[in-house]
């Protein structure tokens, strides 16, 4: 069973769960594709708090991935599938033939011994191969999307989502994707065949505020708590937001807003919006 849920011993065990990564078959990871990464507690270079509820958090080492996967018609083979403390996926290392070594996100079914393959033409479709979106049978899913050709990969990366291809039209591909969101993507952007592995990391219930404290989450104020110059809902007399629709320190609504930068060059390639949790379809 790839999810244990913990028996409940205490009240902070009570309806735990934790994920067994059933995927993971390397527990060391490659030394020569790690760099150190350096935590900020949410200060910026002044010392000063600029993100609040951030700190602390279990040391970590980041792993170098290839998101472009420009390393073109030259086999390579799994070594392993491994944990990332980074990302919610799992990842690959694979070895190339002329012995490099390098991290790719790990799809769905993908295991250590399997062969993958990236290439600029028509490859076999299997899991974890990279190609064009031209070149990818309509119908699949994929993830690891490009936006610009060359820059790597950047959409659909958590664990367990994949985009589906549904058409192709001129120079444009359509991409249903996993929020709903209907958007073209040119045909010279690369995608990885396959969905990202790690499905049960959604099913997880952390249980506890010292699991969050691992994680680098401090504990959280609310906002009708505070005085009026420090949040939206701050201030007034008794436990009140004043109206205030339900928003972040800085103002952002948390409950179905948008996130979405204005004026942007590629609004024009979104067909159709993501659906908002709380005021149904967002329109244009």
């Amino acid at each position: 069973m790839a999810i244990r849920v913990y028996k409940p011993t205490t009240n902070a065990r009570r309806n735990a769960s934790v994920n067994m990564h059933a995927e993971v078959t390397k527990k060391s990871p490659e030394k020569s594709l790690l760099r150190p990464l350096h935590k900020t507690g949410g200060r910026n270079c002044q010392g000063k708090l600029t993100v609040i509820q951030q700190g602390g958090g279990h040391k970590r080492r980041y792993r170098l991935i290839d998101f472009k996967r420009q390393k073109d018609d030259m086999k390579a083979v799994v070594v392993g599938i491994e944990y990332d403390p980074n990302r919610t996926c799992h990842i690959a290392l694979v070895k190339y033939e002329d012995g490099t070594l390098r991290y790719i996100l790990a799809p769905r079914g993908l295991t250590a011994g399997d062969t993958v393959l990236s290439s600029d033409s028509q490859v076999d479709p299997r899991n974890g191969n990279c190609m064009p979106l031209k070149h990818i049978p309509t119908g699949l899913e994929v993830h690891n999307v490009e936006i610009t050709p060359g820059r790597g990969g950047v959409l659909v990366r958590s664990a367990g989502i994949g985009a589906r291809l549904t058409n192709k039209e001129g120079r444009f591909a359509t991409l249903v994707m996993p929020s709903g969101e209907i958007r073209q993507v040119l045909l010279e952007c690369r995608a990885t065949v396959g969905a990202v592995g790690n499905p049960d990391h959604a099913n997880v219930v952390i249980g506890k505020a010292g699991r969050a404290r691992w994680m680098g989450r401090r504990p959280r104020t609310r906002g009708v708590a505070m005085s009026h110059h420090q949040h939206p809902h701050g201030g007034g007399e008794g436990r009140s937001k004043g109206g205030q629709e339900p928003s972040n320190a800085s103002g952002t609504q948390s409950k179905g807003g948008r996130t979405r930068r204005y004026g942007l060059s590629s609004d024009k390639l979104i067909i159709r919006r993501r659906k908002s949790r709380r005021y149904g379809q967002l329109k244009l």
